[in-house]
């Protein structure tokens, strides 16, 4: 079946006493030891985590999926599968929130964190020497730099290291990253799958059952388990997730290639534009589409960058992505992104009419003295 199909009924979900065709919310959290399903209690199953795993692990192409209370939730169970005084190679363009927790783990003892240039092939082949685990993003959180998911995979299995990839901003709409070699596919399910900001959670895909097990057994052991409202949340914002993304995707191609060379833009970080340095193996891994997110850099000064964000009147000013609601934000005003540029902003492009959202920006870039 084709993804826009699998998108809608990859879960699987039948319901032969009613015919309901929407999966129902289980909100126990005991299960009479008689059932079919053998489950036993709320935190190790859930019938609407079931089919929101089975969704994904067949989008991802996957053994299975393990459903946790928010993406870092999902990244620390990862992380978790790390030996004591290992290596983990990860991006210096990458979640933030990954990266804290890299770099805690690493001045508690835990291992030891090696972050480069991931798009660097010379650099991650020197890297991945006695590395237990190459982590990567699809497309880097927030200069979207795209590394070569295909030989990261043969590096990581050269090293006889895990590969996981962050697969949160292209989704498997654009990207499948298990078939291209990778052990583990992580996604805050909180940004696209879910598309409405309206849930926190996150899934995590696995290659084969052995990762799954231990991935299952550390969300039961640390609690990490989701809501069960969330989980349905998430399984209905699935459902509509190819034909959302397919107008987000398009909209950003149209305001990047319109941003791009405007007064006060120094930047525009898209690889749909033909300037940008992985274009071309973008062009390939996405399948011809590039995603929703955008960067760009503002000759502007932290203060009236952040009047610019604060100027605008579709665009929200907020810190998250991927919902139908245009976002934007100033990144450098998080500390973990403070060496990022001052005029630095991320836009999250949403389903709205683009011709707007370019109109938006625009008045907003005058707010703050840029002519456009």
């Amino acid at each position: 079946m084709g993804i826009a199909t699998r998108v809608v009924h990859g879960a699987g979900f039948e319901d032969l006493g009613s015919g309901a065709v929407v999966p129902p919310l289980v909100v126990s959290a005991t299960f009479d030891h008689s059932n079919p399903g053998r489950m036993v209690y709320g935190r190790e199953h859930n019938p609407t985590w079931t089919l929101l795993e089975r969704a994904i692990a067949d989008l991802e192409d996957g053994h299975g999926a393990v459903a946790f209370g928010s993406g870092m939730a999902g990244v620390a169970a990862v992380l978790a599968l790390v030996p004591k005084g290992a290596k983990v190679v990860a991006a210096r363009d990458s979640y933030t929130g990954t990266r804290e927790l890299l770099l805690q783990m690493e001045s508690a003892g835990r291992f030891e964190v090696d972050l480069i240039d991931t798009t660097d092939q010379d650099a991650l082949g020197r890297a991945a020497a006695g590395a237990a685990m190459i982590w990567l993003e699809t497309l880097g959180n927030p200069l979207l730099s795209v590394p070569d998911l295909a030989r990261g995979a043969l590096v990581s299995r050269q090293a006889g290291a895990l590969l996981v990839v962050d697969n949160t901003f292209a989704t498997p709409i654009l990207c499948r990253p298990l078939t291209l070699g990778a052990d583990l596919v992580v996604h805050s399910a909180s940004k696209y799958i879910g598309g409405h900001d309206d849930l926190i959670l996150g899934v995590v895909a696995a290659r084969d059952g052995d990762l799954l097990r231990r991935l299952t057994d550390h969300r039961t052991s640390h609690g990490a388990c989701p809501g069960q409202l969330e989980a349905w949340l998430a399984l209905r914002g699935l459902r509509t997730l190819d034909v959302r993304l397919a107008r987000q995707t398009a909209s950003a191609q149209f305001l990047a290639a319109a941003l791009a060379g405007a007064p006060g833009v120094l930047r525009v970080h898209y690889p749909g534009l033909s300037e940008h340095p992985q274009h071309g193996l973008a062009q390939s891994q996405f399948q011809g589409r590039f995603g929703a997110m955008i960067s760009i850099e503002l000759d502007l000064a932290a203060e009236l960058a952040e009047r610019f964000c604060a100027a605008t009147r579709i665009w929200t000013n907020a810190t998250s992505l991927g919902s139908v609601e245009s976002l934007l934000e100033r990144r450098a005003r998080w500390p973990g992104d403070a060496h990022l540029p001052a005029g630095l902003v991320r836009l999250s492009v949403g389903v709205e009419d683009p011709d707007d959202l370019l109109s938006d920006l625009r008045q907003a870039l005058v707010s703050v003295g840029l002519v456009v």
